[in-house]
């Protein structure tokens, strides 16, 4: 369904340096930069990228969104968390761990990113 996600940030260092931990804590690579300076991990299958707004305008997080990354346990959900703590991130909601709702069991780990997005790690248990 999709192709990939793209956020707005103004500080690319501060980002890059957020999801670069954050992604090898689930087992991905740095990213790569382009040409443009725009940031790119791509990570079983998917495609996650970084961009200064191309209007010219300052980036802005939205209310209300969240993108969820898949962690394959618990884990490596809180490396994920930790990663991102100690690179820039701040933690949000309920600190990380088992969320039940409409009988599916998730546990989830939750941060804003330096420009403000809310961003998640995700594992499905049993």
């Amino acid at each position: 369904m999709f192709s990939h996600v793209m956020l707005g940030a103004d500080d690319m260092d501060a980002s890059k340096k957020f999801y670069d931990a954050a992604f090898q804590a689930l087992g991905g690579r740095e990213g790569i930069v382009d040409p443009k300076g725009r940031v790119m991990y791509i990570h079983n299958g998917g495609i996650f990228m970084l961009s200064q707004p191309i209007d010219g305008e300052p980036a802005s997080c939205g209310n209300g969104s969240t993108i969820g990354f898949a962690a394959e346990n618990p884990e490596q959900a809180d490396a994920w968390h930790k990663a991102g703590l100690d690179n820039g991130g701040t933690a949000i909601e309920d600190p990380p761990g088992v969320r039940e709702n409409n009988g599916m069991k998730l546990y989830l780990a939750y941060l804003r990113d330096p420009a403000g997005n809310k961003v998640c790690a995700m594992h499905r248990m049993g």
